[in-house]
């Protein structure tokens, strides 16, 4: 798989691989992730993935970027593979209904679909999270089905609800906190996907998936409220659970 290693500042390197959204090349990047924090190199301050890519920092007083870039180059020789059984799929509840969805029928509408179709295609697969940015925990998710692909927002809102579910142009996903956005949105859930407040304030990872669960308004306030409580719990599986019927 080719790549390219280059600077990213004076303290910062970036290894490219080809610029498209890829699972086998974000398996790459997640097991070049993994490999790095089982062997650190000494010097690396911070490892962050994205798309297609990873962005190292480093501290130029302990290794420079001559001796760090030849390192990751034999590590990029190497057949790397994830470790199976470490991916989780979390089950997001989602309601689609009426204020929740503003845009839920313009979609439906652009892709020559029922809204009822829009929401099983939505919510009938798992998606992976490639990457958080944006906004802290805004998930950028792949593999959104090609029929419900819809171009952003020509006009963004300036305010856009926290937990509001979006899609833009062949990606979906959650809004974390209120603020602006472009995409189309199409359903809410109730869950807060990121609170300060938590031990572990951002509830994904990237590498985890991403389930959609369709909800009724009845049951987006009972879980809104069980959340309140801090007494709702998401649904967490493992690739070995979900492979054995779960």
């Amino acid at each position: 798989m080719d790549y390219t290693i280059r600077t990213a500042g004076d303290s910062a390197l970036l290894i490219a691989f080809e610029q498209a959204i890829k699972p086998e090349i974000n398996q790459r990047i997640k097991g070049l992730l993994q490999l790095m924090k089982e062997q650190p190199i000494e010097g690396v301050l911070d490892i962050i993935p994205a798309f297609a890519s990873l962005l190292l920092t480093y501290d130029p007083r302990i290794i420079s970027y001559s001796s760090l870039s030849k390192r990751l180059s034999k590590l990029l020789k190497l057949n790397i593979k994830t470790k199976d059984g470490q991916h989780r799929i979390l089950e997001i509840p989602v309601c689609y209904d009426g204020d929740y969805g503003p845009d839920l029928d313009f979609v439906a509408q652009y892709a020559g679909l029922s809204k009822e179709e829009v929401i099983h295609r939505h919510s009938s697969r798992d998606y992976l999270i490639y990457m958080l940015g944006f906004l802290p925990g805004f998930t950028y998710l792949g593999g959104l089905d090609e029929a419900i692909h819809t171009p952003r927002l020509d006009n963004p809102r300036l305010s856009i609800e926290a937990g509001s579910v979006g899609i833009g142009g062949n990606q979906t996903g959650i809004y974390p906190i209120s603020s602006p956005g472009g995409w189309q949105l199409i359903g809410r859930t109730p869950v807060k996907t990121y609170d300060p407040s938590r031990k572990t304030p951002i509830l994904f990872e990237a590498g985890d998936y991403i389930r959609f669960k369709p909800i009724s308004q009845e049951a987006f306030d009972t879980i809104e409220k069980a959340v309140a409580e801090g007494s709702y719990a998401i649904t967490i599986l493992t690739e070995e659970e979900v492979r054995h019927g779960h």
